[in-house]
């Protein structure tokens, strides 16, 4: 841009940039209003010099009804309620300031009791309700993860969540449920004749080393089967006596 002889990167404050019909003559030119800071064109101001606001394009001193003069903004802003950030106008808010939540165009300080705070969007949301689904079918009858060789035992059935709760929301009820039950009797139960399996082998190795001889010395061994030998043969010999014997005729022995 050219001033006074100068070529400048951008405009300074109180003009604007304009070209000429030759693409190699761009001139800042001074805005028409003299209140204004900053121009779009001669008619148009984009801000205002300082004691003076904004409105449609032009700087004034003072704002119509219905609008108050933001300083910082420099501007004409609609009058909104002290606890309204931004709003549409003086009934409706469309943004409360920090620890309120906007409901219905109005800041809250605590939302109604169908309603929960949404942190994030500052705003009064509906709650969320948890739901869940239908039960499932009782598991079978069971006992330490065994479903025979017992009478009475545990099943359980479970069901699903459908819709968690949001966090003021009524919290999911028990999902799990465990009763007693009673096992109908079987003519077979493979886990119970496994046992039984078991506990006979273990019963008969047991017999087995209980049945073994505990070893002796030679000579214990020796004299057992000595006087094992004299038994015997003082039966026999029992047994040919009683065999010589021999009733009288009158009933009496000799």
């Amino acid at each position: 841009m050219r001033q006074v002889g100068v070529c400048l990167s951008s405009c300074p404050s109180g003009y604007y940039g304009t070209r000429s019909r030759s693409p190699d003559i761009n001139k800042c030119t001074k805005c028409g209003l003299s209140n204004c800071d900053s121009c779009f064109n001669r008619n148009f101001c984009m801000r205002c010099k300082a004691g003076f606001y904004l409105l449609q394009g032009k700087c004034q001193e003072t704002c119509p009804e219905g609008l108050v003069p933001s300083d910082t903004q420099r501007e004409c802003v609609l009058d909104c309620s002290a606890e309204c950030d931004t709003c549409l106008n003086g009934d409706t808010c469309t943004k409360c300031k920090a620890g309120l939540y906007l409901l219905k165009g109005k800041c809250q300080h605590s939302c109604p009791v169908e309603l929960e705070p949404n942190e994030q969007l500052a705003e009064c949301i509906p709650k969320v309700h948890c739901e869940v689904g239908d039960w499932a079918d009782w598991s079978p009858c069971s006992r330490k993860g065994k479903t025979c060789g017992f009478k009475r035992g545990e099943e359980t059935r479970r069901r699903d969540i459908l819709r968690p709760p949001s966090p003021h929301g009524d919290p999911c009820p028990p999902t799990t449920e465990t009763r007693q039950c009673v096992v109908k009797k079987k003519k077979k139960c493979p886990e119970r004749r496994r046992g039984m399996k078991r506990q006979r082998n273990q019963r008969r190795e047991k017999e087995g080393q209980e049945s073994q001889p505990e070893p002796t010395e030679a000579g214990e061994v020796g004299d057992r089967e000595g006087l094992e030998s004299r038994n015997k043969t003082e039966h026999r010999q029992r047994r040919g006596h009683s065999r010589d014997l021999v009733l009288p005729a009158g009933g009496a022995v000799r």
